[in-house]
């Protein structure tokens, strides 16, 4: 790898791609985009991920890749309702273009994948349980990621599979380009819409800042790394259900909201009595978002400890503590709320603890 070397980065304008522009300024970073402009990069290049030679003319496609010495691949449909057709036309599709571009231009490529990926059997469809009315299909994206890893693995080219858990905000801001799906269950919760969450109190809730995550692969490709599987995760350090619930709930109290704690259940028993006494008289917009929590929650109940990598790496950021995750939690929490306009009078800033480092 070059001292500064060129990378072509999918996906510059999303959570991760547009976090981790910022922390390649020693390389010349070309954005691939489709429709979003993207600020910060030294070219911008269009593209369509899915189309042969990306979109490009056969002249326009040699000469970037004789260019190319790192491609990231951050770009992927991450929501749970797209569908499996257009999850895998760009999470698996989409890859394979990339491995394509890596062999043709001889270059190293960062997959940035998920660590759901481990996730084999806590989807509803695959326990067995209803989905009803929600519109969210986690196995759908989950299917699709690990088709877009196999693709790696199989195409031969010098890869690295990067896999963080949910990623929050900026760890001292909260900031964030576009609110993910924790943000819609906790945007649930401020706004007292959710008074139950059905998992067992001690799961795992892993989450990461998308500084860690930017600063994890930014230090990958300047170390030069052509090969392994990273884990972008808080680990046994991961908090538990009921500390997070608390965390949210300290963090809305000090913005002046007055939701009230929702009660911790288990997913056996809103299946059992809670979804077919309660929730289904609710008016259908109400159920659908039940259900669509229940889709989502489903991933972390009874969850096993991801691994991670983080202080395990040369050049990565070190793991988080448990103070650290409540402090960035904190951050993404008040900032969700400032700016959708929920916090209605002047209230102390909720202060984040001292920025993760790099």
């Amino acid at each position: 790898m070059p001292s500064h070397p060129t990378v072509l980065l999918t996906g510059a304008s999303g959570v991760v791609g547009s976090a981790l522009l910022p922390r390649l300024s020693d390389c010349r970073t070309i954005a691939l985009t489709h429709r979003t402009p993207v600020a910060g990069a030294d070219e911008q290049l269009a593209g369509d991920l899915t189309a042969p030679r990306l979109g490009l003319d056969a002249d326009a496609y040699r000469r970037l890749a004789a260019r190319v010495d790192a491609i990231v691949h951050c770009a992927a449909v991450t929501g749970f309702s797209s569908g499996a057709e257009a999850a895998h036309a760009l999470n698996t599709a989409g890859t394979r273009q990339m491995t394509r571009l890596a062999a043709d231009a001889d270059a190293v490529l960062y997959h940035v994948s998920t660590a759901f990926v481990d996730r084999t059997d806590l989807t509803r469809a695959q326990l067995g349980q209803d989905h009803g009315d929600a519109t969210a299909r986690p196995e759908d994206y989950l299917d699709s990621k690990r088709a877009g890893e196999d693709v790696v693995r199989s195409s031969g080219v010098p890869a690295v599979i990067i896999r963080p858990s949910v990623v929050i905000g900026d760890a001292a801001t909260g900031a964030i380009s576009a609110f993910q799906g924790l943000h819609g269950i906790v945007h649930g919760l401020l706004r007292g819409l959710l008074p139950l969450v059905p998992l067992p109190a001690d799961s795992p809730v892993d989450f990461v800042p998308q500084d860690v995550v930017a600063a994890t692969i930014a230090g990958l490709v300047r170390q030069g790394r052509r090969d392994g599987e990273v884990w972008v995760t808080a680990g046994a350090d991961a908090l538990r259900t009921e500390a997070a619930l608390r965390v949210i709930h300290d963090t809305a109290e000090e913005l002046g909201l007055k939701a009230a704690p929702p009660r911790i259940v288990g997913p056996e028993m809103v299946d059992r009595l809670i979804r077919p006494v309660f929730i289904a008289n609710l008016h259908p917009r109400a159920r659908r978002r039940f259900d669509d929590m229940l889709a989502m929650t489903a991933l972390f109940a009874h969850g096993h400890v991801f691994p991670t990598s983080l202080g395990r790496i040369a050049g990565i950021p070190d793991a988080l503590s448990t103070s650290e995750l409540e402090s960035a939690l904190r951050a993404s929490v008040a900032y969700m709320a400032r700016t959708r306009g929920m916090v209605r009078r002047a209230a102390e800033p909720v202060r984040a603890a001292e920025q993760v480092p790099a």
